[in-house]
């Protein structure tokens, strides 16, 4: 049976503060019921932590994006949010929290409203103004899918940021709205190489992950693309690699 420590003694209460202002999560909204409550200015959502009386660490979460990605089994404790998970020490729960963040702060709409508030002083009368303004909407849209996808690509493992290109799956252009644009589903963090092949329209990628080459890409271009796996996909991410297939992949023989 859980028996959350109510009030939380000093220890727990230090180690609260120094897992949760480590990972982002620097607003502390005090305690209700032995449970923690912090929520960060850049990521979505709100945090609780809590100790119950075996040791055992929690973590409750009120994010449904997060909960839904994070891979853990929720516990049956009862507590705030919509999730709660348990962990037997407090390195697990550390290693855990990075990865929350990222997710929180990735997901939708957390790049969009990012994005509105950084843009909405600046002026979109001019073609060179509207063009600062994307600009600022691509660079928040890469850092974005950085954080997504573990600063690395998902298919050839590599980590080096300077090799590696936030994809849109459907272009900035052919977006009507801002979500769209903004949709962390809405990209892939792929090395350069990969990177060209999929915006060409010359390699595109199915619901499970596995990359379809295009026929008009030659045969030492396509041994050129190598990968270690495929891509762990979200249906969000497959609606747009829908359109994607549909209107850039070119599945056509080379002069055909």
């Amino acid at each position: 049976m859980v028996v959350i420590e109510t009030p939380q003694s000093f220890v727990t209460c230090h180690e609260c503060e120094q897992l949760a202002f480590r990972n982002g999560y620097r607003r502390n909204h005090g305690e209700t019921g032995g449970w923690r409550n912090y929520s960060s200015t850049t990521a979505q959502g709100s945090i609780w932590l809590a100790r119950d009386s075996s040791g055992a660490w929690f973590l409750a979460l009120d994010h449904a994006g997060v909960i839904a990605e994070i891979g853990i089994e929720a516990s049956d404790a009862a507590g705030p949010g919509l999730a709660r998970f348990q962990f037997a020490s407090l390195a697990q729960l550390y290693g855990v929290m990075p990865r929350v963040y990222e997710l929180a702060a990735s997901l939708p709409d957390a790049p969009l409203q990012e994005f509105i508030n950084e843009t909405k002083n600046l002026p979109r009368n001019t073609e060179a103004e509207r063009l600062v303004v994307q600009r600022v909407g691509q660079n928040i849209f890469r850092q974005r899918l950085i954080e997504y996808w573990q600063g690395r690509c998902p298919l050839t493992g590599i980590a080096n940021q300077s090799l590696l290109r936030a994809s849109h799956i459907k272009p900035w252009s052919d977006c009507k709205h801002d979500d769209e644009r903004l949709s962390i589903y809405n990209g892939l963090l792929l090395s350069a190489f990969w990177d060209a092949a999929f915006d060409s329209g010359l390699v595109t990628f199915s619901n499970d992950g596995y990359p379809t080459f295009s026929k008009q890409l030659d045969t030492a271009a396509k041994e050129s693309l190598r990968f270690n796996k495929p891509l762990l996909l979200t249906d969000q991410h497959r609606f747009f690699l829908e359109w994607h297939r549909s209107k850039v992949f070119e599945n056509k023989a080379p002069n055909e």
